[in-house]
């Protein structure tokens, strides 16, 4: 009997395996063929480092801006003005006080972001090296905030879990490296002239900050009953032909990825669009369970947490990066008018559906054992609640 659960963990290990393989080789792929197709040579998309540089887009749109404008509005006020006007539940207080390793964590951030923005003579040799220890001292600092609000957090309490995400989201920010030789939105400056393997490294090292950093402020706001409120009983969507949508979301995802070969400046905001739909999809044709699977009993409260933790990421990524020496700055087709910091003002909603491929690598990638990737700190009520009903994601 015990062999029976071995199995079926071994079972669904292969499939997100599986499953895995398929995102990598299809997502690294499809945009060389788009590439191919439009008769543009493939190698320049190979090289080695991948080194970024400046490239003239589109110019500035403001059709397409307001265009833009409208579609995630129309996306984001049904679900704010379901939180603002849900009912208001009880604040749950501090069951601790805030543990000395966080003020240790808030010093060091405080002090890591005078440095990365300052010029120092004796910090010459270490000025373009700020991002990592600066994202650490964040990564610990939200950590305390979650343990001062609820007594536990992914640092302490799952920290197999929490490790593991540090060469998972290197990984993981690596392919966005790879989708954005293709539209080339974005790229970096003052880090001065390195070789393929001080690249290679000093990358690594600082995209591997992105998921601790993401899935840390979705825990944390989880502790607090009032970010998502309401959004557990919101509309059900219920898929009742999952391999038929699976099917349709897989093309559309493959199109799209082919598209930003073809067309990189129209279809640029598929690269955070359509590597998410590649794995919903292909989990939807393997009967899997995705981050949508709770929407089917109205709760969209991981999906809307997470989203807004990216958010909160992204503002801090931006603002630390502005007068930082090395840095990221962008050529965004159409919506590059308006911005805030380096960033065009419209760009960050691209925070929100990055915030959901987040979650879904996490769920995809790392061993059942290290528990879910999202912990719900809900209020009392719901907690009694889910003895009546189905238990989420987020709950799980």
């Amino acid at each position: 009997m015990r062999d029976a659960p071995r199995g079926r963990d071994r079972n669904l290990m292969g499939t997100r395996a599986a499953i895995l393989m398929c995102v990598l080789t299809l997502g690294l792929s499809l945009p060389l063929l788009g590439v191919w197709w439009a008769g543009k040579p493939v190698a320049p998309y190979l090289g080695w480092p991948p080194t970024t540089r400046s490239v003239v887009h589109a110019p500035f749109s403001w059709p397409v801006s307001i265009g833009v404008l409208l579609l995630m509005s129309g996306i984001l006020a049904p679900l704010t003005l379901r939180v603002l006007h849900a009912p208001s539940r009880e604040r749950r207080a501090a069951v601790t006080a805030f543990p000395w390793w966080g003020w240790g964590a808030a010093i060091w951030t405080l002090v890591l972001w005078g440095l990365a923005w300052t010029r120092f003579e004796w910090m010459q040799p270490f000025q373009a090296h700020t991002f990592f220890p600066l994202w650490c001292g964040y990564i610990v600092l939200v950590n305390a905030s979650t343990f001062r609000r609820v007594g536990r957090c992914m640092l302490l309490n799952r920290p197999r879990y929490f490790l593991l995400l540090y060469p998972l989201s290197a990984g993981f920010w690596w392919c966005f490296e790879y989708l954005n030789r293709f539209v080339q939105n974005w790229y970096y400056l003052g880090a001065g002239e390195l070789s393929a393997e001080a690249y290679l490294w000093r990358a690594t090292v600082s995209f591997s900050t992105v998921l601790p950093a993401v899935l840390g402020t979705a825990e944390w706001l989880m502790s607090y009953p009032r970010c998502p409120a309401g959004l557990d009983r919101f509309v059900r969507i219920r898929f009742l032909h999952r391999k038929m949508w699976g099917w349709v979301l897989f093309c559309l995802a493959a199109g799209g990825l082919v598209g930003i070969g073809l067309w990189p400046d129209c279809l640029f905001p598929l690269v955070w669009v359509a590597p998410l739909l590649l794995i919903v999809a292909l989990q939807m044709m393997c009967q899997e369970t995705t981050i949508f699977s709770d929407t089917a009993h109205g709760d969209w409260r991981t999906l809307w947490v997470v989203a807004l933790a990216a958010l909160i990421c992204g503002w801090f990524w931006e603002m630390w990066n502005f007068y930082s020496l090395a840095h990221w700055q962008y050529a965004v087709p159409f919506v590059q008018g308006v911005t805030l910091f380096h960033m065009p003002l419209l760009g960050y909603a691209g925070y929100l559906p990055f915030g959901l491929e987040c979650l879904a690598v996490a769920e995809l990638c790392l061993p059942r054992t290290c528990v879910g990737s999202l912990v719900s700190y809900g209020a009392p009520a719901a907690e009694a609640d889910l003895a009546q009903r189905k238990p989420t994601v987020a709950e799980r």
